[in-house]
Formats: structure tokens, sequence, C-alpha cells
């Protein structure tokens, strides 16, 4: 029995062939600066050695679907457990996922809803009770007098298989006729039924017109159709070909509303039995918005802003011919057109006898259709989100919504915050009686106790009908994490990749907690973190260092907090132990008198508030995990200001007014989306040092010679690259029913270009060898060229000198990009008059790299721009000049402004959690200094 994972000689990416014992059964937290060798630990050999022996243990049939992992450089791991990866990038983009489908508590939910819920007329709001069978022949008799019909039993409704014993069965009891998904057969003509297709099938009863002496007849018929489908009746109007649904159960005797018996798939968005027929599910509906495409000042046959050149091939010069053939110059200004033209363009119609298919039409087909992921983004840009208007958004049918558990229909339940719906499921264990108490309670005891570990991972704000593709990297995996502990399993290894990413520092506990009640269930928990809070709570500690890329990839030291503190060359352990510190400024910048008031903000859960932005200094919006922080400046701010700068007119949504902006002249956004989907793109062709490269490559003698220019360097056009994989160095495969997998080009060997181009050299280096180069080593190797050197400076003044400049940009953390953006931005030359907002910027830092980054922001905010900076950490939030702290929790008990103004103000507000954890950090400033700053 092991009591260590033995690791020997691991040299995956840049360990430098390492040896590590690391316990198991204990919480153990690596660290280390950014690009020390965490990640390729953690999850690229221990995580990637124990998937593999897993893959490997399975059966050769699943192993071809799974294809070979190849195995991490290492000699030896000895004691691994199966292991589990809980890591940032798996955030759904599956627009049905929502957080009760990840964590399955809406699994339960509607099993819960189908067996103890209780339906009602969605017209009239009465209980519905079951009709017997005489109360459907009077129902059908006055309904249908005089009038032809079939009755039908519906004895499979929407469920796979061949049903053969069925038909059999049918035949040998002497019914001669059935209807079969929608088509009428005689029942030996019945043809092999698909085994995987879902299908309806419904027995003919009888056909007969409704004359009085066929009232007996009528009435044998239901029973017996009752009888063989238990329950259900459908009676079809043979003129009008519209049918009816009959149940013992379930019928409003006022309006006729009938439900057929309650299942579990009646209440699932994902099943067509229970889905919105109008939005399938989705809750929305996505519409062109003609205020985002349109410049209405604009020439007719200019006035869209879609820039996608296909765009104009197709449309601008049909736009130009149907204008003039209706008599208008195609250079007449939009707004001038008559409404019926405008339309016409938008819309499409005919003209003089041909059929123009419109703009709007074009471009949200194109969408649907489009497998280019850049022109689908563009096109993205115009499109608006809006609630299904049939459910409002709630994404189910009438019938479903129309069943109620304690007042309450299921997506009600699944729009309270998690605390509430927690107290709603605890309250309704408390009333039940019976036989519902006898289904409900172990279905209310899994239900309570997910919502409990979301509770207790800092996530009670959110509500089981968040759709999952608006959740962060880091709420994700902490739901990932909740729901890990709800499958109670033991003996596992959990690799988690920082989750305390979101979280403000009061509810950090929480996840320490939730960690230690893993590893307590009999658990090995190894997590790579740089947060002080949890480092200080593990039981073992590994760090890495000493520093980044190739100057890392060792184990600096390893031991208990104390160990680490202690050690002499341990730059976590410097700062833990306060050897090394964030310095708080000295003097704070004040307000200049210019500020971006955000006047009237209501959108989500902001309770109408006013908040003022002070502009030329370093901010900080703080406050807990969903406080409303990014609804205010990314929902509000950023999409006004971004319509404003670059589109014209913005469009007020969830506030009254923005006052302000005119003392700016641009805002932006440096968020953690990626740099670009594929492995084309990359650090050095996003900060456009690439090009610089390039060019320096064509004026060597031998490219001259040759005839070469800067294109013949690049990956992206016919030339030079290598057309085997078209300049990408790996080969997309698509897997179908799985994401894709890019395989290295056996042609280039992952070098992107063909021999020619590869023999051309530049300090005997050719240009796939300098894109193999760290940011540091491309420092060194072009510190002579000003140009080049300078792009690189500010990617290692941001912290990201270990990373490759043709790094794939699928490989890329979302705190990399963000950082990569930002040093692009820091390249570019700015007015003073620039807004910068961004979000959660310390990501993936290590203490020491933090303050890096805060250097950076300050030199922004000393040239006159203003930093608007959505933070937790409390080294970023102290080194602010002004602070607006949200709160006062999340949720509908957040989108307050509890505090406002310097750290100092701020860390002496009773009502603020972030004054309270600033405090001590402000304590540490040198006697006499605090007086100063006030």
């Amino acid at each position: 029995m092991y009591t260590h994972i033995v690791i020997r000689g691991a040299r995956q990416h840049n360990l430098k062939n390492i040896n590590l014992d690391i316990p198991k059964n204990k919480l153990v937290v690596i660290t280390g600066p950014s690009g020390s060798g965490k990640s390729s630990l953690a999850f690229d050999t221990i995580y990637a050695e124990g998937q593999r022996r897993y893959v490997e243990s399975l059966s050769s049939y699943a192993r071809q679907f799974l294809g070979m992992m190849e195995k991490p450089d290492v000699d030896i791991i000895e004691g691994l457990s199966p292991a589990i990866a809980i890591d940032q990038k798996t955030t759904s983009k599956n627009p049905r996922s929502t957080v009760g489908t990840v964590t399955e508590i809406y699994d339960y939910m509607r099993v819960l809803w189908a067996n103890i819920g209780k339906p009602h007329c969605p017209i009239c709001k009465r209980l519905l009770e079951g009709l017997s069978a005489h109360e459907m022949l009077e129902k059908i008799w006055e309904k249908y007098r005089q009038r032809r019909i079939t009755v039908l039993s519906p004895v499979v409704r929407g469920k796979k298989g061949e049903f053969k014993e069925l038909i059999k069965e049918l035949y040998m009891k002497g019914f001669s006729r059935v209807r079969v998904d929608g088509e009428y057969k005689r029942i030996e003509d019945v043809p092999p039924l698909e085994k995987n297709r879902k299908h309806n099938i419904e027995v003919v009863i009888d056909r007969l017109t409704l004359e009085e002496e066929e009232r007996a007849r009528l009435l044998g018929a239901i029973e017996k159709a009752l009888e063989l489908s238990k329950g259900l009746l459908i009676i079809e109007d043979v003129d009008k070909g519209k049918e009816e649904v009959f149940s013992e159960r379930l019928t409003c005797p006022d309006h006729g509303f009938s439900l057929q018996e309650l299942s579990p798939r009646l209440f699932s968005f994902n099943s067509p039995y229970g889905a919105c027929p109008t939005c399938k599910g989705l809750g929305v509906k996505w519409e062109i918005d003609t205020k985002l495409l349109i410049d209405e000042q604009e020439p007719a046959v200019d006035a869209f802003r879609i820039t996608e050149s296909s765009f104009f091939n197709y449309l601008k010069y049909p736009i130009s011919n149907i204008l003039r053939q209706l008599g208008y110059d195609p250079r007449i200004p939009f707004k001038d057109l008559p409404q019926s033209v405008r339309h016409l363009l938008l819309y499409g119609g005919e003209v003089k006898g041909a059929v123009f298919e419109g703009v709007v039409k074009h471009l949200e087909r194109r969408f649907m259709e489009e497998d280019a992921e850049r022109i689908r983004e563009e096109i993205n840009e115009y499109i608006k989100e809006k609630p299904c208007p049939t459910c409002g958004g709630a994404r189910l049918r009438d019938e479903a919504l129309s069943v109620l558990v304690m007042g309450k229909n299921i997506w009600e339940v699944c729009n309270m915050p998690v605390y509430k719906t927690k107290e709603f499921f605890e309250n309704l264990i408390e009333n039940l009686t019976g036989r519902d108490y006898i289904i409900a309670e172990k279905l209310i005891k899994e239900i309570t106790d997910r919502l409990g570990f979301l509770v207790d991972v800092g996530l009670d704000y959110l509500d089981l009908a968040r759709s999952a593709d608006t959740l962060s990297g880091g709420e994700m995996q902490r739901i990932r994490l909740a729901t890990q502990i709800g499958s109670k399993l033991t003996g596992v290894l959990y690799v988690l990749d920082e989750p305390s990413i979101g979280l403000h520092p009061r509810d950090t506990q929480k996840l320490i907690r939730t960690l230690k009640h893993l590893r307590d269930l009999g658990n090995t928990v190894i997590v790579v973190e740089h947060d002080p809070e949890t480092i200080m709570s593990a039981d073992w500690i590994i760090d890495m260092g000493p520093g980044a890329g190739k100057h890392g990839g060792q184990v600096v030291a390893q031991g208990t907090v104390e160990d680490i503190m202690a050690h002499p060359h341990s730059l976590t352990g410097a700062y833990l132990s306060g050897r090394l510190t964030i310095e708080v400024p000295q003097k704070r910048r004040r307000p200049t008198g210019k500020w971006i008031r955000i006047v009237g903000a209501k959108k989500h859960n902001l309770k109408n508030i006013t908040v003022e932005i002070p502009l030329g200094l370093f901010v900080c919006i703080t406050g807990v995990s969903g406080s409303g922080k990014s609804t205010l400046i990314y929902d509000i701010l950023w999409k006004y200001a971004k319509a404003v700068f670059y589109e014209g007119e913005g469009e007020i949504d969830g506030f009254e007014r923005i006052e302000g902006l005119e003392h700016i002249d641009r805002v932006i956004n440096v968020d953690q989306s990626p740099i670009g989907r594929t492995p084309r793109s990359n650090p050095a062709t996003y900060t456009k040092l690439f090009d610089l490269i390039r060019d320096l490559f064509a004026s060597t003698p031998e490219a001259k010679a040759r005839g070469y220019t800067a294109g013949r360097f690049s990956f992206n056009v016919k030339g030079g690259r290598c057309e085997a994989c078209q300049g990408e160095g790996v080969i997309k495969v698509e897997m179908h029913f799985l994401p894709p997998v890019y395989v290295t080009c056996d042609v280039c060997k992952g070098k992107r270009y063909n021999k020619e181009t590869l023999d051309i050299l530049f300090k005997g280096k050719n240009i796939a060898e300098v894109l193999d180069m760290t940011v540091d080593e491309a420092y060194e190797f072009f510190y002579h060229h000003t140009a080049i050197r300078r792009k690189l400076e500010l990617l290692r003044d941001v912290g990201l000198g270990y990373i490759k400049l043709g790094q794939p940009a699928t490989t890329l953390s979302g705190g990399e990009a963000q950082r990569i953006k930002l040093a692009r931005e820091l390249s570019k030359k700015d007015t003073g008059r620039t807004l910068y907002l961004l979000d959660e910027p310390t990501t993936g830092l290590h203490m020491d790299d933090v303050k890096k980054l805060i250097h950076v922001l300050q030199r922004l905010v000393e040239k006159g721009n203003t930093v608007v900076v959505i933070e937790h950490n409390m080294d970023v939030i102290k080194c602010a000049d002004w602070i607006i702290d949200m709160g006062p929790e999340g949720g509908e008990k957040g989108g307050q402004v509890v505090a406002f103004g310097t750290p100092e103000e701020v860390s002496e507000n009773p009502n603020s959690y972030t004054g309270l954890y600033l405090r001590s950090y402000l304590s540490h400033v040198p006697s006499g200094s605090s007086s100063m700053m006030r």
C-alpha cells in the first residue's frame, strides 16, 4: 500500500528531471512563479499518467474510440490513484446547459415534480383531475356530434425499440389497424421499425360517425382504448385533421386542457416532450438587431456596418441594382429611404419578378449555416438575444409549467438563488405527508445535499436556471468541485487549477473547508494555487521555480507551511513570511474632478444605483462574488461605451444614462477571452511582433538573393508554409461526437514551413526556431533590434517571459491571453485619455508576478489614463487610488455600493467585507506614512 505518489525523472515540458514523493490523502498545494512548471507537474505529468493508465485498462474496443494517450516524459510514477482533473477550460458553451443540469440537481427535481407535482390548467389555474370513461363520453359527444372521428389508444409514445412483440400481441388480440409515427397501416403491413429511433404507436380502436345510436359503441371504444394505453385516449377529427388527448387523470373540465401522464421528460427542456415549441428549450430567440447593423446617416449602399468581404460580394451590388430599379440613387442616406424600401432591403421581397433575400435574412442564414468561426463571430456582433415570446425564457412548454409543487412550478424554483432554493426544499419536506413524503424523502435529501455543497464553495448567489455558458472559469470549476463532493468517491486523486479564482477573501475559507472535506473522504487533493490563504491551509506544499520557462522546472522547496516560510531560496516562502512584500503606494492620486457617472443602473441584480468612477486614477471594483461588479462594468459601461466609440449611438439597456464619456477618447476592454480560437493564432502574431520578425528575415542576404519577401515567412499564405498542414504545424482530426484532436504534421514535423523557407537563417536560427523561443530567450536574441525588443519587453513586464512566441492560442490560459492583450495595448501610442477595463488580471499570477502587473498598471495611469480593474486580490486593491465596493452580498442581496473612496477610507467602513480584509494588508504600511496617504 503506497503512502506517497512516487515520481522519478519527470522531464515534461520545462521540468528538470525532478524527483518527488507526494503524500497521499493530503491537501497538497503546488505553487511558484508563473511558468515555473506547476501545471506541467500537476496536469501534464501526474494527471496525464493517471488518465493514460485508466484508458489502458479499458477494452481494446473502447480504446479505439479514445485513441492512444501519449505517455508523459517521466521515468517512474508509482502509487497513482484514479485521477480526476477539475480545471478551468471546461466551461460549457452549450446554451442548453444550466447550473441545474451540470450539477444534476435538475434531474432530481424533474423526478420530484413528475411524482408529487399537482397539475393545473394554465388558463384558469384550477387543479386538474382525471376524467372517468363516462365523463370523457359526454365531452366527446358534445364536441364531435354528427362528425366522423377515430378513437385511438396510444400504446407507445416517444420510445425507442422495434416493438415486434407488441405488434404481434395486438394482432393476436384482433386489432387490424395502427397508426405508426403518424401513418395509418394495416397491422400485418407494419414494416420493421428502427431500433434506435423514437416511435409513436397508436391502435385504431374504432372509426365512427357520432349518431344517437352510436353512444354505447363509443363508450365501449373509450373503455377499450383506456385499458390498452393505461389511461390515455386520442380522438381524431377525421374531416378537420385535428386531434385531442384525453386522460383518466388530468383534464380541465372548463377549457379542455389535457395532460398526458406526468413523467420526468415533461420537465426536460432538452426533450421535445418538455421543451417550449417556439424556442426549442433554449429560452431565448436570436435576432439581428438593425440598430447595431445600420448606420442610418451613411449612403444606403454603405449603411451596413458588417465588413466581412463575402457579405459585400453577395449583397452590395444587388442592393445597388434594387435601389436603381426602384428609382433611387444608391448614395442616398439610408434614413431618407421610405419605410417600405428599408423593409425590403432588410427583410427581402420581390422586386420586378426577382426575389431578394434581404440583408437580415441573409445574415441569419449565414450565421446558422456557416462553418467559419471568424464569419460567425463577426455576424454575432449584430445579433441580440431576446427572451422567448412564448415561454418568457422558462424553456418549458405550458403543460410542464402548469405543474406545481407547494404553489411553484419547476422553473420558478430554479430561478431562486441557491440558498433560497435550499430553504424551499427544507420547508417542503416538513410539509409533506403520506405517499408524497415517502416518494420525496430521498429525492429531497439528494437535492439539499448538492445545494449545500454549492453554498459551501461560495456559489450561494447563483440560481439553477443560470446558463452554463455565462459562468466564469472559476465558477464552473467550483460547481464541478461541488458535484464531485456529491459523488462521495474515495481513493481518488483530484487535480485542481486555481479554484480560488473569482472568490472574495471572505469566501476563500468556504472553499478551503470544501477541499479539506474532499481530502477527509479519503482522497488526495492536489491544487495548483497562488492564493496565500489556500497555501497556508495546505498539509504539504511544493514550491516550483526558481524562475519561469527554462529558468524554472525545479522543486525549490517542499514541506509544511513552516518549512516553506523558513526556506532561504523559496520566493513563495519569502512572501508568506513577510520577508518580501508588495508595498502600499506612499501617495494616492486624488480625483481630478472628472468622473464617469452611471445613473440608475438596474440590470440583473443592480438596485437602481448611481456609481461615479473618477478619471485619471487606478480604480478597483471589489465585492463578494455575484455582487454586481461585472454587470456594472461589462454589461452596462463597456457595452454602452463600445457602441458610442465604435458603432455610433449606444443603446440604453438597464440604466438611465451615462455621463462623462466626453472626457475620454477610447475604451479598451482587456478581458480573458482567447486571442484566437485555432492553433494559427499565437502571441507573436497577436502583438504584431511577427511582422517585424518576418521583415528581419526577408532582409537577410540569402532571402534577398532568392527573392523572398516578408510574406514568404508567413504560415498563413501559400509559398513558404508547409502545404500538408497549411502552416498550422498540426492537422485537425474531427472526432464527430468528441472534441477535435490536433495531430503533429508528419511532413514538417510541426515546424509549419517548407524546407526552402527553413534554409533562411538569421544569427544561425530559422523562422521556426525563432517561433519556438520563449519571450525571455527572444529578448536576448533580438536585443539589438529596438522595435522588436520593446514589444518583447512589454510581454516580460506583464509576467509572460516564459511563454513561447509561437505558442498556439488554444493552449493559453485566460489570464495569459489577458496579459498578452495588455502588452499589445501598452505597445500602442496612447493619448492619455484612454479608459482600460480589466477583469481579474491577477488570474494565474504568483505574488511576485502580481507586483510586476501592478507596476505596469500604474505606468498606464501615470500617463493620464484611467484603469478600472475588477479584482479580489488584496495586494492589487491596497495599491489602488480609489475603490468602489459592491455588495453587501451576492445575487439578489447584492447590487448596491457598500463603500467607496481610498483604500484607507474603505477599510474603516464597518459594512464592507473588503474593508475588513483590507485592514490587515494596510497595517503593514511603515509607521508615519498612513497620515500622508490620507
